[in-house]
């Protein structure tokens, strides 16, 4: 089985009104004992901006379905 993989998607306005999506994935170290941080590091993102916040979501969670699959599973 191959180990869980953390990721996240986050939308960000880079300019008024200009919206992309990020993948970000956990790094390793993101959360030593005893340390409640998570530290995350770019994946994949948007080139080109959307004119919403939930355009851009639903295009990140598309890229996450074309990535990792409906159930979860790298494809």
């Amino acid at each position: 089985m191959s180990p869980t993989r953390n990721i996240a998607l986050t939308v960000h306005e880079l300019e008024v009104g200009e919206f992309y999506w990020v993948l970000m994935e956990e790094a390793a170290d993101g959360d030593a004992a005893g340390d409640q941080r998570h530290v995350y590091l770019p994946l994949e993102a948007a080139h080109d901006p959307y004119a919403s916040y939930s355009n851009a979501l639903v295009a990140g969670v598309a890229v996450m379905r074309r990535l990792f699959g409906a159930e979860g599973k790298p494809g």
